[in-house]
């Protein structure tokens, strides 16, 4: 397990964020991707994680509702998985909603990605439905928390 440094970033963050994404997942996006997705949120939290001065993953999410916080995405590059910077991630973007009033945390996991679903149900979160995704024909798990 490494011992990540979990940092919150700013909206002036937005080439990083970009950068990590595009290292993670496909299709690559561009910066105005990200500042299209904030526009209109409330409470976007985005923090990134730091191991030996290198950045090697980010988790982003926003108010869904004036009692949840939605985490968007999360990701982590390929060299630093299985090292637990994807579950200290989850765990600070959970204490910042907690520390916000929050009292519930939501994300939505591809049912094909099953290290997040791990991740979701190791953390204590708990399954509260499945959707179908048309535009990538796969099953996404939804999962909740409750912070109180």
């Amino acid at each position: 397990m490494a011992n990540a440094q979990i940092i919150p970033v700013g909206p002036t963050e937005t080439e990083l964020i970009t950068d990590l994404y595009n290292q993670v997942m496909s299709p690559r996006q561009d910066e105005e991707f990200f500042r299209r997705r904030f526009q209109g949120r409330h409470n976007v939290c985005s923090m990134v994680a730091v191991v030996e001065e290198q950045h090697v993953g980010f988790i982003i999410g926003f108010e869904m509702m004036p009692s949840t916080f939605f985490s968007w995405i999360c990701g982590v590059v390929p060299d630093a998985r299985r090292m637990s910077i994807a579950t200290q991630l989850i765990r600070a973007q959970s204490a910042w909603a907690k520390d916000h009033d929050y009292s519930i945390l939501r994300f939505e996991c591809q049912n094909q990605h099953r290290p997040m679903l791990h991740v979701a149900i190791s953390e204590g979160y708990d399954m509260v439905g499945v959707r179908y995704d048309t535009p990538t024909g796969n099953n996404v798990v939804i999962f909740e928390k409750d912070l109180r």
